[in-house]
C-alpha cells in the first residue's frame, strides 16, 4: 500500500500552499484585541458594557466597510497620531496608557470576545458617533440611528 506524500508533510508546511490571506485576516489577533480594547476604554469607558460595546460595534462596522481600512488597528489608527484622526484620544499627544485599572479589564474583555465573535450591533449599523457634549462634528448630514449613554450614533 502506497502512503500519500501529503500525509508526510508536516502541519506547518502545509500552511506555506494555502493562498496568502487577506489584510484583515493578517492582523494578529492580540494585536487587533488591543487596539479595540483601547477604544473601547478610552471612547467609552464611562458608559460601561453596553456604551463599550456600541464603540465596538462601530469599529467592526468600519472594518466591514469598503471606504474603511480592513482591519481593527487601521480602523483605529485612521489618520495618524496627529489631528486629524478618526478617534480623538488617538491623536490628542496624551498617553493612551489606560490608568483605571476596572475600566481597562473591562475594555479588555469586551474586545476579546468581540473580536472571536461579532456581538449584536446595538448600533444598527453605524459608522461614526460624537459624544453629546460636542456639536456635530462633521458636515456632511448622516442618518442617526440610536443614542447610548453620552453617544449619539449615526450610520
Amino acid at each position: 500500500m502506497k502512503r500519500s506524500c501529503w500525509r508526510a508533510l508536516p502541519l506547518a508546511a502545509l500552511w506555506w500552499l494555502a493562498p496568502q490571506p487577506a489584510a484583515a485576516a493578517t492582523e494578529r489577533a492580540e494585536d487587533a484585541v488591543n487596539c479595540l480594547a483601547l477604544a473601547l476604554y478610552w471612547e467609552a469607558k464611562g458608559e460601561g458594557v453596553e456604551g463599550m460595546l456600541a464603540v465596538a460595534s462601530v469599529v467592526l462596522n468600519r472594518v466591514a466597510h469598503p471606504q474603511f481600512p480592513d482591519t481593527v488597528c487601521g480602523v483605529v489608527k485612521q489618520g495618524g497620531e496627529q489631528p486629524p484622526c478618526q478617534f480623538s484620544w488617538w491623536c490628542d499627544g496624551l498617553s493612551d496608557r489606560p490608568n483605571e485599572a476596572p475600566a481597562w479589564r473591562l475594555a479588555q474583555r469586551l474586545a476579546r470576545s468581540s473580536i472571536s465573535r461579532m456581538p449584536q450591533d446595538v448600533t444598527r449599523g453605524a459608522l461614526f458617533f460624537h459624544n453629546t457634549s460636542i456639536a456635530t462634528p462633521w458636515g456632511r448630514k448622516r442618518e442617526r440611528t440610536v443614542q447610548i449613554g453620552r453617544h449619539i450614533f449615526y450610520r
